[in-house]
């Protein structure tokens, strides 16, 4: 079997009409396919045409779209008034609230009214398409089109094959989304599909960073944005989706992942939500947000300014970047310790207590430095416990003279960035090694769906792949955690010296 996605009189039904509804009536009409609205409630999908129509209308208004653009959109939206009005649609989209039993319900009566050879397609983004579908008697045509708000604007759609799916189906909704003008990328059936899923990573370690005290939320956002390129911080982004939203989503994935230590939630998340501190929408989550938005008192995210030392041990001379650093701040390089300067160490993975026992260095005086990313921005500091203060700001103080804020964390193995982005790689191949999604489909889902700056695998690559490697490795040693053991997949192309993008 099969279905002609490019045929002239396709139809595409859209049940619900909230704002993920519209939008995908939107950009099924704007991609010159008929699109008919359907809502329980009474005038709901009249109601919906409309707001629609408005958009394209301010769209055209700011010369956007032409009024022949609007026109030919406007021929291409329809409205159902009962369910069997849908009887003439090769596709319907679902997009009602998330919760089991109503969509259960839901596709029995599409499944009652729709011809044997129409695809029914749900845009759920945490239950399984297998649990929605597991009632019906043509299980095969079913699977998921998840989108992402706002659809318009975001061009990812996963399509999810469950397991009973059509290759045919999965076939035909590719073809649609690329009609829609959307990036279509083909998911497997597992908690939080591809983006929901790979979305933890960032979250979770980033708690867990917080949750020993290393770092403080302000502190890690502000390295995530500076040294790693990424729009927001995971605390930034906790508060802009909403905690009521993604501390829920990270329980479902820890469950259906079997209590996968790679995927634990935090007390501290779990503490805000049962508190109702859900972020921006009630003016408080991991920050305090004003009226506009804006945070209130974040917190200091780098060390103020201080006189530099006149001399630095640098240690790894070897390190081109921090004997960059060294010179052009102007101080003098030892080349032996001379007992009374700070002592510098860019180690990898490891904490600065391990780095300077392992080397036989003093702990008071040795300053681990981060040079992962951007330096020009951003560099993170830590110190073991007893160091010396005043060596410590001196060293910072000669670090600062190249312009870059200075952050100062407690000592931890992998600083903030190194241990957020390994984690961000090593989740990212491992969906790829299970079979989540191709290798390419991860990295394209991860960048567009979550605006990433590479994805999982080209972030992996981005440290060098021996390097988080190393990374994990140093951190599952360190810290005794499994949350830290190294994918199969990432480790095979370590060893190899490949690119973590290398398929097998």
């Amino acid at each position: 079997m099969t279905l002609d996605i490019n045929r002239s009189d396709l139809s595409v039904g859209v049940v619900g009409t909230g704002a993920m509804g519209r939008g995908i009536a939107q950009v099924t009409a704007q991609g010159g396919i008929k699109a008919v609205l359907y809502d329980a409630a009474a005038g709901g999908a009249a109601k919906a045409k409309a707001a629609i129509l408005d958009t394209l209308k301010g769209l055209v208004a700011k010369g956007r779209l032409t009024d022949a653009d609007l026109a030919k959109t406007e021929a291409n939206l329809a409205v159902a008034e009962t369910l069997a009005d849908l009887k003439g649609c090769q596709v319907v989209v679902e997009a009602v609230f998330e919760n089991l039993e109503v969509k259960q319900k839901l596709f029995g009566e599409l499944e009652a009214v729709l011809p044997a050879d129409s695809i029914i397609a749900s845009n759920t983004s945490s239950i399984r398409i297998a649990s929605i579908a597991r009632a019906l008697k043509h299980r095969e045509r079913v699977c998921g089109m998840h989108y992402f708000n706002p659809v318009p604007l975001m061009k990812l759609v996963e399509v999810i094959r469950a397991t009973d799916t059509a290759q045919w189906v999965v076939d035909a909704m590719v073809a649609l989304g690329k009609r829609q003008t959307r990036v279509p990328v083909v998911v497997g059936d597992t908690p939080g599909f591809l983006v929901n899923l790979g979305g933890t990573a960032i979250g979770t370690e980033g708690l867990r960073i917080y949750q020993e005290g290393r770092a403080s939320p302000s502190q890690i956002d502000a390295v995530m944005r500076d040294s790693c390129g990424f729009r927001m911080g995971p605390f930034e982004l906790m508060d802009l989706t909403g905690i009521d939203v993604n501390f829920p989503a990270r329980k479902i994935i820890y469950e259906g992942f079997f209590h996968d230590r790679r995927m634990t939630p935090s007390p501290y998340h779990e503490s805000l939500f049962h508190a109702g501190k859900l972020g921006r929408k009630t003016g408080g989550g991991w920050y305090s947000y004003d009226a506009k938005g804006a945070k209130i008192d974040p917190g200091a995210d780098h060390m103020p300014s201080v006189i530099p030392a006149a001399s630095v041990v640098v240690m790894d001379t070897h390190n081109e970047k921090l004997v960059a650093l060294v010179m052009a701040s102007g101080a003098k390089a030892l080349g032996a310790d001379d007992g009374r300067s700070p002592i510098l160490v860019a180690p990898i993975g490891k904490d600065c207590t391990t780095t300077a026992v392992e080397r036989g260095l003093d702990p008071r005086r040795t300053v681990a430095v981060d040079l992962t990313g951007d330096t020009a921005k951003r560099l993170t500091i830590m110190t073991a416990p007893g160091a010396d203060d005043l060596v410590r700001d001196s060293a910072a103080a000669i670090l600062g003279r190249s312009g870059a804020k200075v952050t100062l964390i407690k000592d931890s193995p992998g600083f903030i960035a190194q241990r957020m982005c390994a984690m961000i790689a090593n989740l990212g191949c491992e969906m790829a090694m299970i079979g989540i999604a191709s290798a390419a489909d991860v990295d394209t889902a991860m960048t567009l769906g979550l605006n990433y700056p590479r994805g999982p695998l080209a972030l992996a690559d981005w440290l060098g792949v021996k390097e988080c490697h190393e990374i994990l490795l140093q951190l599952q040693s360190i810290t005794g955690d499994d949350r830290y053991r190294p994918s199969q997949w990432l480790r095979r192309r370590a060893m190899l010296g490949m690119s973590a993008t290398t398929v097998e």
